[in-house]
């Protein structure tokens, strides 16, 4: 029988991953002449599948993410072809929420500035910020904003949440909007998912709600910050820093975040653990031979 064709997107799959397709799949980097036969997509978290690939791929009947990030993928348009998506949703969440601690601690105690202070032969440093006792506030509350919350939640002084609506089973204190949340946060962890009601709004007046001491961190996508808006906040001192692992422009970062001494950069690292990068692409795998066998997928949307 022949092996189903499908279409490998940039930066969909490891190398690991990418080989076991091959094996198991007639595996094609670029629509091409086997547009007409392609019945698979295989995407990354930020890959794009617009209305107008999924138009021009006739035998498509799945489309298989390598991420839990969808919002470059044409919902709408998948959905009226009855196309299933699926994503690798619940294995990746506890790496993501690893990284979030790591970034607000390596903000309040300067850990990155003074590892090069002392690689470049220096000593003394100036005072950090406590991390203990300080309210951190939730910007979206999903499986990854729980997994954030549960590490937090032995040194936070409070945990608060923002969501659609209260989450009645959480012990942490829901706040109504972003607004408020900013306002009672010593730090601000976005991990809301992107969507065009979330693109852009923690914006100059939610940085300004956040204060003087307040650090970001963003673990979700770079267009829910703004980010011309978050680099003017921390030049003036309106927050005092930021952990960043995602950027508006991957893989650009603004010079001036790169100059900053207040903020942590990670090139979108958020599931980048051996063992994740394998169970995703475990994951993948399942939800294609589930499909083609006619089997329930593991993870649909």
């Amino acid at each position: 029988m022949a092996r189903p064709d499908i279409l490998l997107l940039p930066g969909g799959a490891s190398p690991a991953l990418t080989a076991e397709l091959e094996r198991r799949f007639a595996v094609h980097q670029a629509p091409g002449d086997a547009g007409p036969r392609i019945r698979a997509i295989v995407g990354g978290g930020s890959s794009v599948v617009d209305a107008g690939l999924i138009a021009a791929l006739p035998a498509l009947e799945i489309i298989a993410i390598n991420g839990v990030g969808h919002d470059g993928i044409d919902l709408a348009a998948a959905k009226a072809r009855g196309i299933p998506v699926t994503i690798t949703r619940g294995v990746l969440d506890d790496d993501v929420a690893d990284l979030a601690i790591a970034l607000m601690l390596s903000v309040s105690r300067r850990i990155a500035v003074n590892d090069r202070a002392i690689r470049d032969g220096g000593w003394q440093a100036p005072l950090s910020r406590r991390l203990s006792g300080r309210r951190i506030g939730l910007y979206g509350m999903g499986a990854i904003g729980r997994a954030i919350a549960r590490r937090a939640d032995p040194f936070a002084g409070e945990i608060l949440y923002t969501s659609r609506a209260a989450k009645p089973d959480l012990p942490w204190r829901h706040v109504p909007d972003l607004a408020a949340l900013a306002e009672a946060s010593d730090v601000l962890v976005v991990i809301v998912p992107a969507t065009p009601e979330t693109a852009g709004t923690v914006d100059a007046a939610i940085l300004d709600r956040l204060g003087p001491d307040g650090i970001l961190v963003n673990v979700a996508r770079g267009a829910i910050v703004d980010e011309p808006a978050l680099i003017r906040a921390l030049a003036e001192g309106r927050i005092a820093g930021a952990g960043l692992d995602v950027f508006a422009d991957e893989p650009h970062v603004p010079d001036a975040l790169r100059a900053m001494e207040q903020v942590v950069l990670s090139p979108h690292q958020g599931s980048a653990t051996i063992e994740t990068r394998a169970a995703m692409a475990d994951l993948v795998l399942a939800n294609l031979d589930a499909h083609f066998a006619g089997r329930p997928l593991l993870t649909p949307l």
